[in-house]
């Protein structure tokens, strides 16, 4: 007898197999050659592609939770989850319900990944990453150990961001009114890459490889190809010729 509950419509492919104390909800299709933990909840409708790796205590397809006075958070239906192929999804990490992920992304253990997120191929998700809801990441990003990505970000492909990076999206602190009409997110255009510890501001944006370094508060936008540093943070120097995204050789 199987220690495992598995919903009589959900469908797990050739070859695939899972650990002790699983939940599989109604309507889950699992593809082939999975490799699924112990613990691991899989919640309704959701859909995982080929040899996608999820390690223990792993939840699928959470739905979101709304506080009484969520500024944020919003009642509304959400699209079953999605994980593309060739994932691998480490130990006790949430992905929210309304989230659709690449092929060949890698979230690591303990991250969090919200409603209404999107994260393109081949993007590197690091251990104890937070991404918000209403954000979108791009292909062959790397977001690495415990950075905070707000509410209604936006990076593009190829984004760097270092350790303990913090963003936001509340010029006003939660007080007044008059935030709710400015929420606004981080947004890092191509090839931008953040320095380990930077803060960076609501609604600023780091243009495409632009650069903002280590421990840097970014209060104002971070033009293409310049190094920003400093508190408040400013113009250093041109992003030097041989870092630029176009001539690593890498492919598209």
């Amino acid at each position: 007898m199987s220690d495992s509950i598995i919903h009589r419509t959900a469908r797990l492919g050739d070859g695939t197999r899972h650990g002790h104390f699983c939940v599989f909800g109604d309507g889950v299709v699992i593809g082939n050659g999975c490799v699924i933990g112990n613990n691991v909840v899989i919640h309704d409708g959701v859909t995982i592609g080929e040899n996608v790796r999820i390690d223990d205590n792993a939840v699928i397809g959470k739905m979101p939770m709304k506080a009484a006075n969520s500024a944020v958070t919003k009642d509304q239906e959400l699209p079953p989850t999605v994980i593309g192929s060739d994932c691998i999804i480490g130990t006790s990490v949430v992905v929210y319900r309304g989230c659709a992920v690449g092929r060949k992304v890698l979230i690591a253990d303990l991250s969090t990944v919200r409603e209404n997120v999107t994260v393109g191929d081949f993007t590197i998700v690091g251990r104890g990453v937070a991404i918000e809801n209403f954000c979108t990441i791009g292909r062959y990003c790397k977001l690495e150990t415990n950075v905070y990505i707000t509410a209604y970000s936006e990076l593009e492909d190829r984004v760097f961001v270092a350790p303990c990076v913090a963003t936001s999206n509340d010029n006003f602190v939660g007080r007044t009114e008059e935030r709710f009409k400015h929420f606004k997110g981080v947004t890092v255009k191509k090839g931008g890459r953040i320095g380990v510890n930077a803060t960076i501001l609501p609604g600023k944006t780091v243009g495409a490889d632009g650069m903002v370094g280590a421990g840097a508060v970014m209060t104002t936008d971070c033009p293409p190809k310049k190094i920003i540093v400093g508190m408040p943070a400013k113009v250093f120097r041109d992003v030097p010729e041989e870092q630029l995204l176009e001539n690593q050789g890498w492919e598209e």
